[in-house]
Protein backbone atom coordinates (compact mmCIF):
# COMPACT_ATOMS: atom_id res chain seq x y z
CA UNK A 1 0.00 0.00 0.00
CA UNK A 2 1.42 3.29 -0.66
CA UNK A 3 1.61 6.23 1.78
CA UNK A 4 0.53 9.46 1.56
CA UNK A 5 1.16 12.76 3.02
CA UNK A 6 -1.51 13.97 5.33
CA UNK A 7 -3.72 15.88 4.18
CA UNK A 8 -3.80 19.69 5.50
CA UNK A 9 -6.65 20.02 7.83
CA UNK A 10 -6.96 24.17 7.51
CA UNK A 11 -7.68 25.48 4.50
CA UNK A 12 -8.59 29.14 3.28
CA UNK A 13 -9.85 30.57 0.17
CA UNK A 14 -10.64 33.99 -0.70
CA UNK A 15 -13.96 33.86 1.18
CA UNK A 16 -13.89 30.59 3.22
CA UNK A 17 -12.37 28.76 5.76
CA UNK A 18 -11.93 24.80 6.34
CA UNK A 19 -10.61 24.06 9.58
CA UNK A 20 -10.88 21.11 12.34
CA UNK A 21 -14.63 20.21 13.88
CA UNK A 22 -15.16 21.33 17.41
CA UNK A 23 -17.80 19.99 19.33
CA UNK A 24 -19.87 23.62 18.94
CA UNK A 25 -20.36 22.78 15.39
CA UNK A 26 -22.70 20.41 16.91
CA UNK A 27 -25.96 22.50 16.95
CA UNK A 28 -24.95 23.56 13.24
CA UNK A 29 -24.25 20.25 12.09
CA UNK A 30 -27.73 19.31 13.40
CA UNK A 31 -29.00 21.86 11.40
CA UNK A 32 -27.33 21.11 7.89
CA UNK A 33 -28.54 17.46 8.39
CA UNK A 34 -31.88 18.26 9.40
CA UNK A 35 -32.63 20.39 6.77
CA UNK A 36 -32.04 17.27 4.25
CA UNK A 37 -36.02 16.47 5.28
CA UNK A 38 -35.42 12.62 5.70
CA UNK A 39 -35.19 13.18 9.88
CA UNK A 40 -34.54 15.04 12.88
CA UNK A 41 -30.86 15.13 14.35
CA UNK A 42 -30.39 16.08 17.82
CA UNK A 43 -27.23 18.08 18.83
CA UNK A 44 -26.30 15.07 21.04
CA UNK A 45 -26.28 12.88 17.82
CA UNK A 46 -24.29 15.71 15.69
CA UNK A 47 -21.87 15.57 18.43
CA UNK A 48 -20.87 11.95 18.67
CA UNK A 49 -20.88 12.04 14.62
CA UNK A 50 -18.23 14.81 14.93
CA UNK A 51 -16.05 12.36 17.41
CA UNK A 52 -16.64 9.58 14.82
CA UNK A 53 -15.06 12.27 12.23
CA UNK A 54 -12.42 13.30 14.22
CA UNK A 55 -11.51 9.79 15.23
CA UNK A 56 -11.74 8.81 11.08
CA UNK A 57 -9.26 11.79 10.33
CA UNK A 58 -6.81 10.55 12.59
CA UNK A 59 -7.02 6.89 11.15
CA UNK A 60 -6.90 8.06 7.60
CA UNK A 61 -4.74 11.21 7.81
CA UNK A 62 -7.83 13.04 5.45
CA UNK A 63 -10.59 14.92 6.39
CA UNK A 64 -14.17 16.05 6.10
CA UNK A 65 -14.04 19.46 7.34
CA UNK A 66 -16.64 22.53 8.51
CA UNK A 67 -17.00 25.42 6.18
CA UNK A 68 -17.14 28.82 7.49
CA UNK A 69 -17.29 32.07 6.10
CA UNK A 70 -14.02 34.13 6.53
CA UNK A 71 -16.17 37.25 6.77
CA UNK A 72 -19.07 36.43 8.77
CA UNK A 73 -17.38 33.58 10.94
CA UNK A 74 -20.65 31.18 10.61
CA UNK A 75 -20.85 27.82 9.58
CA UNK A 76 -22.15 26.96 5.99
CA UNK A 77 -21.34 23.28 5.83
CA UNK A 78 -18.53 20.79 5.43
CA UNK A 79 -16.33 19.59 2.23
CA UNK A 80 -13.41 17.18 2.01
CA UNK A 81 -12.44 13.66 1.53
CA UNK A 82 -13.91 10.54 3.11
CA UNK A 83 -13.29 6.47 2.07
CA UNK A 84 -17.20 6.48 1.53
CA UNK A 85 -17.85 4.02 -1.28
CA UNK A 86 -13.89 4.17 -2.41
CA UNK A 87 -10.86 3.59 -1.07
CA UNK A 88 -8.03 5.41 1.41
CA UNK A 89 -5.58 5.58 -1.46
CA UNK A 90 -8.77 7.43 -4.17
CA UNK A 91 -11.03 8.78 -1.72
CA UNK A 92 -13.82 10.73 -2.38
CA UNK A 93 -14.93 13.98 -2.24
CA UNK A 94 -17.23 15.17 -0.53
CA UNK A 95 -19.80 18.63 0.64
CA UNK A 96 -23.02 20.01 1.84
CA UNK A 97 -24.05 23.35 2.50
CA UNK A 98 -26.87 24.88 4.38
CA UNK A 99 -30.06 25.78 2.07
CA UNK A 100 -29.11 29.48 2.91
CA UNK A 101 -25.53 29.36 1.06
CA UNK A 102 -26.61 27.77 -2.19
CA UNK A 103 -26.02 29.77 -5.56
CA UNK A 104 -23.21 31.45 -4.20
CA UNK A 105 -20.07 29.84 -5.96
CA UNK A 106 -19.30 28.74 -2.03
CA UNK A 107 -18.86 24.57 -3.02
CA UNK A 108 -17.22 25.18 -5.84
CA UNK A 109 -14.38 27.27 -3.81
CA UNK A 110 -14.63 24.70 -1.11
CA UNK A 111 -13.81 21.60 -3.25
CA UNK A 112 -11.08 23.06 -4.97
CA UNK A 113 -9.34 23.66 -1.86
CA UNK A 114 -9.77 20.13 -1.08
CA UNK A 115 -9.03 19.05 -4.65
CA UNK A 116 -5.60 20.69 -4.12
CA UNK A 117 -5.14 19.55 -0.77
CA UNK A 118 -5.47 15.85 -1.92
CA UNK A 119 -3.06 16.57 -4.89
CA UNK A 120 -0.69 17.61 -2.22
CA UNK A 121 -0.99 14.26 -0.09
CA UNK A 122 0.32 12.79 -3.67
CA UNK A 123 -2.80 10.65 -4.52
CA UNK A 124 -3.43 10.52 -8.34
CA UNK A 125 -7.17 10.15 -8.53
CA UNK A 126 -10.19 11.14 -6.61
CA UNK A 127 -13.83 9.89 -6.81
CA UNK A 128 -17.00 11.00 -5.99
CA UNK A 129 -20.37 9.55 -5.79
CA UNK A 130 -23.62 11.98 -6.60
CA UNK A 131 -27.67 11.49 -7.01
CA UNK A 132 -27.84 11.73 -10.36
CA UNK A 133 -31.05 14.06 -9.56
CA UNK A 134 -28.98 16.42 -7.91
CA UNK A 135 -27.49 18.52 -10.43
CA UNK A 136 -26.42 21.40 -8.80
CA UNK A 137 -23.52 19.01 -7.24
CA UNK A 138 -23.03 17.55 -10.81
CA UNK A 139 -22.75 21.14 -12.01
CA UNK A 140 -19.36 21.53 -9.18
CA UNK A 141 -17.99 18.35 -10.20
CA UNK A 142 -18.10 19.68 -13.66
CA UNK A 143 -16.73 22.52 -13.32
CA UNK A 144 -13.78 20.97 -10.90
CA UNK A 145 -12.44 18.81 -14.15
CA UNK A 146 -14.50 15.07 -13.11
CA UNK A 147 -15.56 13.10 -15.82
CA UNK A 148 -18.52 10.58 -15.03
CA UNK A 149 -17.02 7.03 -14.89
CA UNK A 150 -20.13 4.73 -14.52
CA UNK A 151 -23.62 4.59 -12.72
CA UNK A 152 -25.10 2.90 -10.31
CA UNK A 153 -28.39 1.78 -9.19
CA UNK A 154 -28.87 2.01 -4.59
CA UNK A 155 -32.10 1.87 -2.59
CA UNK A 156 -32.38 5.74 -2.98
CA UNK A 157 -31.83 5.48 -6.74
CA UNK A 158 -29.36 6.04 -9.62
CA UNK A 159 -26.12 7.07 -8.25
CA UNK A 160 -23.29 8.52 -10.81
CA UNK A 161 -19.72 7.79 -9.93
CA UNK A 162 -17.07 10.42 -11.32
CA UNK A 163 -13.31 10.40 -11.26
CA UNK A 164 -10.73 13.15 -11.49
CA UNK A 165 -6.93 12.65 -11.79
CA UNK A 166 -5.00 14.63 -9.93
CA UNK A 167 -1.91 16.20 -10.99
Amino acid sequence: MATYETMPYHLETERLILRPWDEADAAEFSELLTERGKETYTVERCRKAIAGLLAATEHTRIALLPVQRKEEGDFIGYCGLIIGRSTREEPEIAYELLRRAHHRGYATEAARAVVGAAAATGRRRLWSTVATWNTPSLRVLDKLGFVHDHFSTEENGEVAWLTRALP
